[in-house]
């Protein structure tokens, strides 16, 4: 066992549904007392030290212990394609995007890519993330096994497209059947790597590729995922609507074959109408937000508190390559901003909030809330520590903070990857900074 001595912050709470204050857990001096990865207990240092006095102690009382960000929506084979700014969806998607993911044929690259992505999700602080994967069956087995050997809580998937795209990122319906299963007989349930049925979106995939992926789902008890784009900007909305004749709006393309449930996870929902989200929040489906995507591609202000009120879930993605960085903190911050900007159609965030969507909010999109998410007794001891250097913004800042919410506040305004002391993975430590 091993002991940690640290300024713990967690939200076991959801404060979308009650005084966000109420949501938030602060231990100053706090304990955690980790056993074989998992949490044995929590509580004060003193108490926790009195009670085992032979174990061994990480030191962490400087800067704050979170638990590890979970990132529902960020883009594996676009880890070199960040920075493509001034274009909209679909062009950027052509001239940026697509082209990167074809050179995921090559092995060789891929395992790079493998290598980058990772690495930087974990040098961010992300333990846990539901991944867009790649188009090539090769490559996916390359980011199955390394996740697998850095031991993230990896969730992604064959990406399936059939029409519109490049040639070379196209499968036929029986193609994707095939390579989809096999993938899932060689990594699903496998440590703490789980598929996901990831079709492209709807405007790349027939009725027939639709089909594929709701048989590959498979029955309501089963713990494989489903992820997909909807509703990020006006022209791929209407390229949709005309996709598909007779369908009441995007949703509509997945609902209809079965795919708005309560495993799916949909990127963006920025321009969804109010039929969409009721059938999201009936069928208890999420949705992640990708703040610095939606502003770098001009695709829109979030409707935060229209899901909300309509009771559908929201996390956070950080959308790379759209997105400008793996670093899930700073997504939180730009959706505070979009909330502020929308004015009073905007829902205004606390930063008990911005917690939440970056870590609890994200367990529960990925049904992994009794693993992760928080750090309560019985979860994995998946955490990051945030320790800025002594002269920076941040630690002068934080050594000014009235109380625990202002100190996460400034966390949120002025913290960066650098800030990243250390990551553990179920236990196991990931990053370290002297």
């Amino acid at each position: 066992m091993t002991l940690y001595h640290a300024t713990v912050v967690d939200t076991p709470g959801d404060p979308f549904t009650g005084d966000p204050a109420d949501a938030l857990r602060v231990e100053t001096g706090g304990g955690l007392l980790v056993r074989d990865g998992v949490i044995a207990a929590r509580g004060s240092f003193a108490d926790l030290r009195a009670a085992h006095p032979g174990e061994p102690v990480v030191e962490l009382s400087e800067g704050l212990l979170l638990p590890g960000f979970v990132d529902t929506h960020v883009h594996y084979p676009q880890m070199r394609a960040m920075g493509g700014l001034g274009m909209p969806l679909l062009d950027w998607l052509e001239k940026c995007a697509l082209p990167e993911e074809a050179n995921l044929a090559d092995p060789g690259y891929a395992t790079e890519v493998a290598g980058e992505f990772l690495g930087e999700l974990v040098r961010g602080g992300t333990t846990t993330a539901l991944v867009f994967g790649s188009h090539f069956e090769s490559a996916m087995d390359i980011l199955f096994a390394a996740g697998s050997d850095v031991g993230l809580n990896l969730t992604t998937g064959l990406v399936l497209s059939d029409r519109i795209l490049r040639d070379d990122l196209l499968c036929t319906p029986a193609q994707a059947l095939a390579a989809s299963r096999r993938l899932i007989d060689r990594w699903h349930g496998k440590g703490r790597l789980r598929y996901a049925v990831t079709p492209r979106f709807s405007l790349s995939t027939s009725d027939e590729m639709l089909d594929v992926c709701r048989e590959l789902l498979g029955p309501a008890d089963s713990d494989i995922r489903f992820t997909s784009h909807v509703n990020e900007n006006l022209a791929e909305v209407q390229t949709v609507a005309d996709l598909f004749p007779g369908t009441a709006h995007y949703i509509d393309t997945y609902h209809r074959h079965g795919l708005v449930t309560d495993r799916s996870v949909f990127a963006h929902n920025v321009h969804p109408t109010d039929h969409e989200l009721d059938l999201m929040g009936e069928a208890g489906a999420w949705t992640a937000h990708c703040p610095t995507s939606n502003s770098a591609l001009g695709s829109g202000l979030f409707p935060l508190a229209r899901h909300v009120r309509h009771g559908v879930g929201v996390a956070l993605g950080c959308d790379v390559g759209a997105g400008t960085g793996l670093f899930l903190l700073k997504e939180g911050l730009q959706a505070y901003f979009m909330q502020q900007l929308l004015g009073t159609n905007g829902l205004p965030l606390t930063p008990v909030h911005l917690l939440y969507l970056a870590t609890h909010a994200g367990a529960r999109a990925l049904g992994l809330s009794s693993r992760v998410g928080d750090l309560s007794v019985g979860k994995d001891f998946d955490a990051v520590w945030l320790r800025p250097e002594p002269t920076s913004s941040l630690a002068v800042n934080l050594r000014h903070a009235a109380d625990p919410v202002d100190a996460l506040a400034r966390v949120f305004a002025l913290s960066t990857a650098a800030d990243v002391a250390g990551v553990w993975l179920r236990g196991e430590p990931a990053v370290t900074r002297p």
